[in-house]
């Protein structure tokens, strides 16, 4: 049997429950107060005290002193005659300042590197340049093989030729990419270059796997392999893509590479502030 040992005159007893867990070092409110921020994020809007509690697996009296808190510091306000939380003035000004300090270029460079050593190919990171509907190469790491891809910085990627252009239009609602299309035309490059009834098969594939695959369609020898990076909008704004000769990026390796593009698009993603 164990005794308690009574607390000392003018001091609290020390709650049995920690605040902070052992296991992964997380203070357990502060945790929680997180959640209910994002879990009110994504209703885009208002939700009741009541909703968030479900979500968050709380009681509701748990809930609303987490919420009190953030409602004290101006992280969330009630609105409306039924109370409902919404984001506050001050979410937006500390969320503001991740984005006025983020920098794509330094932030992407170490992991096209990396991305470049798991493959052993050349990686490149290309933006969406709305005013041309054209894709454009702003940064690249190249391999040390003595055959490699080497595109200029500044380098426009054909649409529905290319890797980094077609992960683009596989992001675009159909009739976006029939406008776009009609304006920019179809050159063919190469005899592999895609038909348009081939190019919307080939988008509703990139589509299911999440990845998009060009096979010599820009470039006779040249194969691509890209995936988009999403912004917080749920846009495409940029692209990741893994680029070689056909004798190495061989049938058996699209699905390997495919997957490391996949995963460094989500990682980019998360990192600049898009979508789980």
């Amino acid at each position: 049997m164990v005794n308690s040992i009574p607390a000392k005159r003018g001091k609290k007893p020390r709650s049995a429950t920690p605040t902070t867990s052992a296991t992964t070092g997380q203070v357990q409110s502060l945790t929680r107060g997180l959640k209910l921020l994002e879990f009110i994020a994504e209703a885009h809007g208002n939700v009741a005290l009541t909703d968030l509690a479900q979500q968050a697996g709380l009681p509701n009296s748990t809930t609303h002193r987490l919420l009190t808190t953030m409602q004290q510091q101006g992280f969330v306000r009630q609105v409306g005659d039924l109370g409902l939380w919404t984001m506050g003035a001050h979410a937006f000004i500390v969320g503001s300042s991740f984005l006025q300090s983020r920098n794509l270029l330094a932030m992407v460079h170490p992991m096209l590197r990396r991305l470049m050593e798991e493959s052993g190919e050349t990686v490149n990171l290309a933006v969406m340049d709305k005013a041309e509907d054209q894709a454009v190469i702003i940064d690249q790491v190249q391999c040390t093989a003595l055959m490699r891809m080497s595109a200029p910085i500044g380098g426009k990627l054909p649409m529905h030729a290319s890797g980094a252009g077609k992960a683009f239009l596989a992001s675009m609602p159909d009739d976006q990419v029939t406008k776009l299309l009609h304006k920019k035309g179809m050159h063919t490059y190469t005899p592999y270059t895609l038909t348009p009834h081939n190019l919307k098969e080939g988008l509703a594939l990139i589509r299911k796997q999440g990845f998009s695959f060009d096979d010599e369609e820009h470039a006779l020898g040249l194969r691509c392999i890209a995936a988009c990076i999403f912004d917080e909008h749920r846009e495409a704004f940029a692209a990741i893509s893994i680029s070689g000769p056909v004798s190495r990026m061989t049938d058996d390796r699209v699905t390997e590479l495919g997957a490391l593009v996949i995963h460094a698009a989500k990682e980019i993603s998360l990192e600049y502030g898009g979508v789980r």
